[in-house]
């Protein structure tokens, strides 16, 4: 059965847009003819944005570059594995590894095909990782706290300044895993050595290998020589935060490059002595990690010949008030302002809440609360985050639940409870603020006028 032409175009479509690389496609005028849904993808173009138009009215190269398209429609000479770096007409940059060919007819030169690979976001990472040495700001004079689990990590970690042994820290995000890893490299004979971090959880399994253990020009399309972190972090420390996010083929890797002391650079035949010190941190209990499969159970030995657990800060209630104190003291410096404690209202909260982000969260609600700030010496309730306020959100108080119901325990009319609900609100605000009326319209969000006018309305005294 002979198939339509319409049919024909349908498979064509079909087949090209399945093709995982890019399709672009110019006739000898240079105006594009073909271009597939991958190709779409890398450029972050559309189809009508591209298609008979003419390269140069949609795509712009420097100075010093040149479409390879265009050049091989020139020159009839096929191009392979060219790295060229570009932007769409949004000013996007990209970049991609290009095989491309001419098409001839009859010794005519009717057009060029290019296949594409995007490499963007390496190039991006290349460019942010390449002999990134990190700044250690923090010691252990930074890290404060007297709950007595968190003081045995702290002591745990200054013993283990004096070895060079694998450390892995576990906690919660947010109860400052790498303050306690810069404090025993800082506190280490290593300090003036690279102090090297890497959030494992921040690369893709296809990216990270190659910023680990470095690469060798020509292991694959694009690569160069480039040492990995490991290289980088020679004779300090290499910081590996949420090492359970590693694929379990990498964690085997990052296990024989550690025992063996030795890495060898993707597509490369030598070894290479290092000598780094590792730390490792995850975020959940490495037993649950080992039994779901997203931790090896020879490398979490290996990691944790010594293991320092912090514990959250709704297991440290004691230590909030010091370290309000210090943040508070921190933004004081930081915004010039004069704040002095938080109110009584606020300081409660602080206590009941869980703090599911844990310090981090609390420096950030300390920071917001500044931002929403004026004059005022105390922080309240309203300075809060409206985020913050909406997940600590305090239990109906007893007197507002009592305004609910009339005596016989039915609703009461929306209106009745309006006014009443308003008039116990309004007097709870003067209250907390000593009748001060100016304080006390800026925290309800109204004019002076209004608060006076409902007080008269109202009939709202103050107590003897």
């Amino acid at each position: 059965m002979n198939q339509s032409h319409e049919q024909l175009l349908l498979i064509y479509e079909k087949t090209i847009n399945a093709i995982d690389a890019g399709v672009h496609v110019i006739d000898h005028e240079g105006r594009t003819i073909i271009y597939n849904q991958k190709m779409m993808e890398i450029e972050g173009m559309e189809v009508d944005d591209v298609l008979d138009k003419n390269l140069l009215e949609v795509f712009q190269f420097e100075k010093d570059e040149e479409s390879t398209l265009l050049k091989v429609l020139t020159t009839g000479e096929s191009r392979l594995n060219v790295k060229q770096t570009y932007f769409n007409i949004k000013g996007h940059e990209i970049t991609t590894i290009n095989d491309t060919f001419p098409i001839i007819i009859e010794n005519n030169i009717i057009g060029a095909m290019e296949i594409a690979r995007d490499v963007t976001k390496l190039e991006k990472l290349i460019r942010e990782n390449r002999f990134k040495k990190e700044d250690t700001l923090y010691t252990f004079d930074n890290i404060m706290g007297n709950y007595p689990v968190f003081k045995e990590a702290i002591e745990t970690s200054k013993r283990a300044t004096r070895t060079t042994s694998s450390v892995l820290i576990i906690g919660e995000t947010g109860t400052g895993k790498e303050l306690f890893a810069q404090s025993i490299h800082n506190d280490s004979p290593r300090s003036t050595k690279p102090f090297v971090s890497q959030n494992c959880a921040a690369l893709p399994d296809t990216l990270i290998e190659g910023i680990l253990f470095g690469t060798k020009k020509g292991a694959f399309t694009g690569s160069i020589e480039r040492p990995g972190l490991f290289e980088q972090a020679e004779g300090g420390t290499l910081l590996l935060d949420e090492i359970n996010s590693l694929d379990p083929s990498l964690q085997a890797k990052l296990l024989r490059v550690i025992q063996e002391k030795r890495v060898r650079r993707i597509g490369d035949t030598i070894d290479r002595p290092i000598d780094v010190r590792i730390i490792a941190t995850i975020n959940e209990d490495p037993i649950d990690a080992i039994s779901e499969n997203r931790l090896r159970k020879d490398l979490y030995y290996r990691l944790s010949v010594v293991s320092i657990f912090i514990p959250p800060l709704k297991d440290r209630q004691e230590d909030i008030q010091e370290l309000t104190s210090f943040f508070i003291e921190k933004y004081n410096s930081l915004f010039g302002m004069n704040v002095k404690a938080l109110d009584s209202q606020v300081q409660k909260l602080f206590l009941e809440y869980d703090w599911p982000g844990n310090v981090r969260e609390l420096e950030h609600v300390i920071e917001g609360a500044f931002n929403l700030m004026e004059y005022e010496e105390v922080i309240e309730y309203n300075h809060l985050p409206i985020q913050f306020r909406q997940k600590s959100q305090p239990e109906i108080d007893a007197n507002v639940e009592d305004l609910l119901y009339q005596s016989d325990k039915e609703i009461k009319p929306l209106d009745e409870f309006m006014y009443e609900a308003e008039t116990y609100y309004i007097q709870k605000a003067l209250i907390h603020h000593q009748f001060n009326v100016t304080k006390t319209a800026k925290s309800l969000g109204m004019s002076r006028q209004n608060l006076q006018y409902r007080i008269r309305k109202y009939g709202i005294e103050k107590p003897d």
